[in-house]
């Protein structure tokens, strides 16, 4: 049998030092008075137009602008899920980020609420609103979807893509 000892002296800076990894992949609701006059960020303020169908569910989620964290799994920082309910087919949410900073957005129209991807049902787009195909199979690269976030709100449209 294998025992470790540990020192109790250094368990609060070990749970200092997991708090930044513990941040991620928050759920949280579209809180809007959080970009709201008095808000002072730093934070989006996301429009997202083009819904084809006043149904389902829309997901966004924020992420870091690295390579190695877009779109991987697990790697959004916040993430919107709620039902549908657009006005003039556009909805606005507010994503809060943890600093100011390079950030990437995507956005997901589930449009029967079933959880899953269907490529020729689905929408979906991207900060900075960059083409989507088969080709790349909806995923542009970091670099076409990171914005630069300041101190205050920051303030984005995306458009929903329908393949």
């Amino acid at each position: 049998m294998v025992m470790f000892k540990v020192s109790v002296g250094l368990l609060p800076v070990a749970l200092l030092t997991a708090t930044p990894a513990m941040a991620h992949g928050q759920e949280i609701s579209n809180d809007l008075d959080r970009c709201g006059a008095s808000a002072t960020g730093p934070a989006v303020l996301v429009d997202v137009r083009g819904f084809a169908a006043p149904t389902g569910k829309v997901r966004l989620q924020t992420y870091p602008a690295t390579k190695s964290a877009w779109l991987a799994k697990g790697a959004w920082l916040n993430r919107i899920d709620t039902a549908v309910r657009p006005s003039n087919g556009a909805m606005r949410f507010c994503m809060p980020v943890p600093e100011p900073g390079r950030y990437a957005i995507a956005v997901r129209h589930d449009r029967n609420g079933n959880g899953k991807t269907e490529i020729s049902r689905d929408g979906g787009g991207f900060s900075n609103n960059p083409s989507i195909s088969i080709f790349n199979l909806g995923k542009p690269s970091v670099e076409k979807a990171a914005i630069q976030v300041g101190p205050g709100v920051t303030r984005i449209t995306i458009n929903l893509q329908y393949m």
